[in-house]
């Protein structure tokens, strides 16, 4: 007999027992869609916390510190450094930070507040921070762009000195809280202008050698706001409104620094760090390789992703074995039905035998009809697998509060994962034959149809 001819009985003898057919598909279906859906666990919830850990513990970024003092001058973090480095393969963007003075700002209409001012690419702060809730970089002049923490608790002065008088004559919690709940609401400051202005600081002298004075300058540096950052999520209002960073182009970070003769005495810029963003955290190690070659001092957290993939893997095994305990449970059905398809048939294997039906071809007969039930029933299981992940997409869009576009695909099942899952549904069918197979082989054919 060929294989088809195999095929063609197996088909007919499922097709004649649906009811037993549908039982054991239905077994098969749910072992193997187990499987995938435990791979697909796995998985899903792996990248998304390597997708979290790269946001919040940056596992994808490399911080660079420049050694200022190296007296040969090779540890400094210069312009042409930064040039080469963007011109590194797997590197995505480069952004250099130099904290700059605080300024208090003023607003149009008199409200005031302050920033702590940080001179950097404007085009990378959403690269390195957070998305923009308004607004975006720009290439303007005197364009700043805020962080969520430094609209909140921009008051008059007027206003400010009514909230002062009051905690002096309530000192108590309740006042407290109050007044921390007021300074938490964001004022808005999108595409507003603020006036900059320093507080006192030492004049370098009058350029006939005498010592540093303090003299007071009146210097007012007009900026407009450009863009706004996201609130943080999972903060509490508290520490969003303490971080009252601000960033500017560092061409404004020189002038600023200039107008406050805060500028370096060799004319250079001195970079407080430079965070470089690589396009995937498997090539942060061949690129922190390239920098340190260029003398500098590189740090990272990829540490962290490496012990999270050892946990992981765990993780992934243990699902991966309660598939495999339900797939055999679900073979326990498989075995059931084809011994009892093998008792009921007795007459059928009989006839077979006296007609010259060999062993080999009773036990081939078998197995391929068991083998056709677990091709069905992983061609269902994989449908099943979708249905689940599908529907476990869509509860965690419905209660979850956070914008549906980010979190639509936690769980997936990837490609990989559908040939192992059928693979196992026709290991299962198969061994799972091998025994009514060989029993089917043994049956005496005089006996079976004496008795049918």
């Amino acid at each position: 007999m060929k294989l088809k001819d195999y095929i063609r009985l197996g088909w007919d003898q499922l097709q004649r027992r649906k009811v037993v057919t549908a039982l054991c598909t239905v077994g098969i279906a749910i072992g193997s869609a187990s499987i995938m859906v435990a791979l697909g666990f796995g998985e899903s919830i792996q990248h998304y916390s390597q997708k979290q850990m790269s946001f919040y513990l940056k596992t994808d970024e490399i911080t660079i510190q420049g050694q200022n003092d190296d007296p040969n001058g090779q540890g400094k973090i210069t312009k042409a450094k930064l040039d080469l480095i963007r011109s590194f393969p797997h590197v995505k963007s480069v952004a250099s930070f130099q904290e700059l003075p605080q300024f208090s700002f003023t607003v149009d209409d008199g409200k005031q507040s302050y920033v702590q001012l940080i001179s950097t690419e404007l085009d990378t702060v959403e690269v390195f921070n957070s998305k923009f809730q308004q607004g975006g970089s720009s290439d303007r002049d005197n364009s700043i762009i805020l962080a969520y923490g430094a609209t909140m608790g921009v008051i008059d002065e007027k206003t400010s000195q009514v909230r002062s008088k009051l905690m002096q004559q309530n000192p108590n919690k309740e006042m407290s809280d109050t007044i921390n709940k007021m300074n938490a609401i964001p004022y808005p400051l999108y595409q507003k202008q603020l006036l900059l202005t320093p507080t006192s600081f030492p004049d370098r002298g009058n350029g006939n050698g005498n010592a540093e004075t303090a003299v007071t300058k009146k210097i007012e540096i007009p900026v407009r706001v450009v863009g706004v950052l996201k609130k943080p999520e999972g903060l509490p209002d508290y520490m969003v409104q303490n971080n009252k960073t601000a960033y500017v182009s560092p061409e404004m970070g020189r002038k600023i620094l200039e107008l406050t003769n805060k500028a370096s005495g060799d004319g250079l810029v001195q970079y407080s760090s430079v965070r470089v963003k690589v396009d995937s955290s498997a090539h942060v190690k061949e690129v922190e390789a390239l920098i340190k070659k260029l003398q500098l001092t590189t740090q990272s957290n990829l540490y962290q992703e490496d012990r999270m993939k050892g946990e992981f893997a765990i993780v992934r095994l243990l699902l991966t074995g309660v598939g495999l305990f339900v797939l055999f449970v679900a073979s326990i059905s498989i075995v059931v039905a084809m011994t009892m398809s093998t008792h009921q048939r007795r007459r059928q294997i009989g006839i077979m035998k006296v007609l010259g039906a060999n062993l080999k071809q009773i036990r081939n007969m078998f197995i391929v009809e068991s083998s056709l039930l677990g091709m069905l029933g992983g061609l269902v299981g994989i449908l099943l697998s979708y249905w689940v992940i599908w529907g476990i997409n869509l509860l965690i869009i419905q209660f979850d509060s956070r914008d549906s576009s980010e979190n639509a695909e936690i769980l997936f099942i990837s490609l990989w994962i559908l040939p192992v899952g059928m693979f196992f549904a026709i290991l299962i069918g198969v061994l799972s034959g091998l025994y009514p197979a060989i029993k089917a082989s043994r049956t005496d054919a005089l006996t079976a149809i004496k008795r049918e």
